[in-house]
């Protein structure tokens, strides 16, 4: 399919620069993603995700079994694991 459309967004610096690395450790673009953003909002027939402000919580069906005091500790772990598989190499 041609792409001849354009769409632009204002958003602010600091988050365009993240999500743009973001997707260029992914592989893909910031572009890219929206584009299948759009997609599968279409193919849903609505947002292909549940937006929420549960920064901090647990998540899914099980979080009302979710030890409280493992989950400071396991904030971040695969961001840690990786900070000490490379230290180590």
């Amino acid at each position: 399919m041609a792409k001849q459309a354009v769409y632009q967004v204002r958003m602010d610096e600091e988050i365009k620069n993240q999500v743009e690395e973001l997707y260029r450790n992914l592989g893909t673009s910031f572009a890219e993603a929206v584009r299948i953003f759009a997609v599968q909002s279409i193919r849903e027939q609505g947002m292909p995700f549940t937006p929420s402000d549960a920064r901090g919580k647990s998540y899914g069906a099980l979080s009302a079994y979710a030890n409280p005091k493992l989950i400071q500790q396991e904030e971040n772990a695969f961001e840690k694991a990786m900070v000490r598989k490379h230290a180590d190499t």
